[in-house]
């Protein structure tokens, strides 16, 4: 019998390891720029191209590496980070499996320039599916160039996985904001298909923060510093009436390495406890620096998930400092939050002594000393009585001739009819046919037995179907604002909304101008108050952060539910009979009355047969 187990080819195992290190374009500029920062950069400038599927160049000023150097890098298991075993245990730099460079050469064309400060010329290989093909000196300056050209190109299957180019920058823009939040002290600059995205200088963290996601996040940080013997906290908090429905600020860093972990984040949350509203979620930049013996962060091969020796007491410190800091800028209340700090005593009064008050009379004081004169002035002060008209004439002027002929009763008042109701019909016209139950569904009778309707999911179709008439068939009507909204997001939020502004328009949108870190919209829709268009966008946002559709059909569809799903009637909301018919009217009209945007049923029967037989 033949021998089964047989050694990979270098080649294969290059492939299957960039299937764990590389899974799309943004996991090729994480590893480049990990490893650009242990070189020592002061300056790394990023370029793409389609979204990093022809080109992904990175350039930096670091170190360099000579002609030994720049050969072993493109080798597997080839690091300069750690030496032995133990040296898992200590790490501070980013990058130390050695498989960036090997995994990324066997999945694409990669191109290496690197000179170091001794070396008079640089170096250049190029290498193709892990094979090099061609390594020459060249003329460089000190530092490195990696240009990566075609990725997946012998994978035809991983090629085809990939999103579209919007959903690839989306990701790759991640990856560039959380390397640059971790290194303020680095210059970071970004440029897709010659747009600069990013250009940020060196700065401080809240500098950093406010460059990546605009001048009006400044006002937004809470700052929080905490030094204990386990962990060093220091960062930023935003304030609970900034917060947003969705995820997207919100950055843990370790040892300057981002990381995700949904249990320090319900530290977060729980220190926001009664500050924030119903499914809000704050924003927060944290930077935790602890010992690197107490921490494996080789748990997971995009290293973005770390195991840490005592959780329990990492949690009580981050939300104890976080509560703390809320309190301290007044930011949550203190049980006594109008306390003058005038009146503390100082620790030093602790041992004085009391001293009695000294008491100074004077004796040669008079109260009736000056009483005559006072009579006297009083008695040779005249007064004298303004004359003012008589009250009559107000009236002057306003007697109405009226004909002594004309009939009273043939006279006709102008009155206003109050209808105050939602619908525009009185409520005492309408049939009661239907009833609320518990805020949330509408029962309504039929000649079979009964109907209930669940009132989000029910309207929430209505409105579907009426603004993809209105987006795909005809303009929407649009209210006119007396004093335009002026809107802050970052620019990855700027740049979506101008993706689907056109579709916006449609539904009633009306925008006047488009900023880079603000928006002024100077007409809504009149189905959305004025109070809500903020979160309707910033859910809208959301939704197409999540799923962003490859195609104008796929985005109309995602853009009408999202907004059908935000504004729609809540489960909890109180309805009269007018409205309660009214939902139940156009849900019957629409083409899919049975089910909802998202395919979930809108209302179910209970026949009189069934109800019978639960009395049997």
């Amino acid at each position: 019998m033949s021998n089964v187990i047989q050694l990979l080819p270098d080649h294969v195992a290059n492939q299957i390891a960039a299937g764990e290190v590389v899974q799309r374009p943004a996991s090729v500029i994480k590893e480049l720029l990990e490893n650009s920062i242990d070189a020592g950069a002061g300056r790394i400038q990023v370029v793409i191209k389609d979204a990093g599927k022809t080109l992904i160049q990175v350039i930096d000023d670091g170190v360099g590496m000579n002609i030994t150097d720049a050969r072993m890098s493109f080798e597997r298991h080839a690091t300069s980070k750690i030496k032995i075993a133990d040296d898992l245990f200590a790490l501070r730099t980013k990058g130390f499996r050695g498989e960036a460079l090997a995994s990324i050469a066997a999945i694409a064309h990669v191109e290496l320039k690197t000179k170091t400060t001794q070396d008079e010329v640089g170096t250049c290989i190029k290498v193709e599916g892990s094979q090099i093909v061609t390594q020459e000196p060249c003329v460089t300056p000190k530092g490195t160039c990696i240009s990566v050209k075609n990725l997946f190109y012998n994978i035809p299957a991983r090629r085809n996985f990939l999103k579209s180019d919007n959903v690839e920058s989306r990701h790759i823009i991640d990856e560039f904001q959380r390397v640059a939040l971790a290194h303020p002290d680095i210059s970071f600059s970004l440029t897709h298909n010659d747009n600069e995205l990013f250009q940020l200088p060196v700065a401080n963290h809240r500098l950093r923060i406010t460059n990546i996601l605009g001048g009006k996040t400044n006002e937004k940080l809470v700052p929080v510093d905490e030094d204990t013997e386990i962990v060093k906290i220091s960062g930023f908090v935003g304030k609970p009436e900034f917060a947003k429905k969705s995820r997207g600020e919100q950055f843990f860093f370790v040892n300057n390495r981002f990381i995700k972990s949904p249990y320090l984040n319900h530290a977060v949350t729980a220190s926001f406890e009664g500050l924030l509203k119903d499914k809000s979620y704050p924003s927060y930049f944290l930077y935790l620096e602890v010992d690197p013996k107490s921490i494996d962060i080789n748990i997971h091969p995009t290293k973005t998930e770390i195991k840490f020796d005592d959780e329990h007491a990492l949690y009580a410190i981050l939300k104890s400092s976080i509560k703390h800091s809320l309190g301290q800028f007044n930011v949550a209340p203190m049980l006594d939050f109008e306390r003058d700090s005038d009146l503390d005593t100082p620790y030093n009064y602790s041992a004085k002594q009391a001293s009695a008050p000294q008491i100074e009379v004077d004796r040669n004081f008079n109260p009736f000393q000056n009483e005559a004169n006072q009579a006297a002035a009083y008695a040779t002060a005249t007064y004298k009585k303004e004359k003012t008209a008589s009250w009559e004439s107000l009236y002057s002027g306003m007697q109405a001739e009226v004909d002594p002929g004309a009939d009273i009763k043939q006279i006709e008042f102008e009155s206003e009819e109050v209808t105050g109701n939602l619908f525009g019909a009185k409520e005492e016209q309408a049939e009661k046919s239907t009833f609320q139950l518990h805020k949330k569904y509408i029962v309504s009778t039929l000649k079979s037995g009964i109907l209930v309707i669940d009132q989000h999911r029910a309207h929430t179709r209505v409105l579907y179907e009426e603004l993809l008439k209105n987006i795909t068939v005809s303009a929407a009507v649009s209210q006119q604002l007396l004093f335009p909204l002026r809107l802050s997001f970052n620019n990855h939020e700027v740049e979506m909304l101008k993706e689907i502004r056109e579709s916006l328009e449609q539904t009633g949108f009306i925008f006047s101008a488009i900023n880079k870190d603000e928006v002024e919209i100077s007409g809504i829709p009149t189905l959305i108050p004025e109070s809500e268009v903020e979160i309707l966008l910033e859910k809208l946002i959301a939704d197409f952060e999540k799923d962003v559709p490859n195609d104008g059909f796929s985005q109309t569809d995602l853009l009408a539910k999202s907004l059908a799903n935000s504004m729609a009637v809540r489960s909890g909301t109180l309805l009269n009979s007018t409205e309660q018919q009214h939902i139940v009217n156009r849900l019957f009209a629409c083409k899919e009355p049975a089910l909802s945007p998202y395919n979930k049923t809108v209302f179910t029967t209970l026949s009189v047969d069934e109800l019978d037989k639960k009395f049997a």
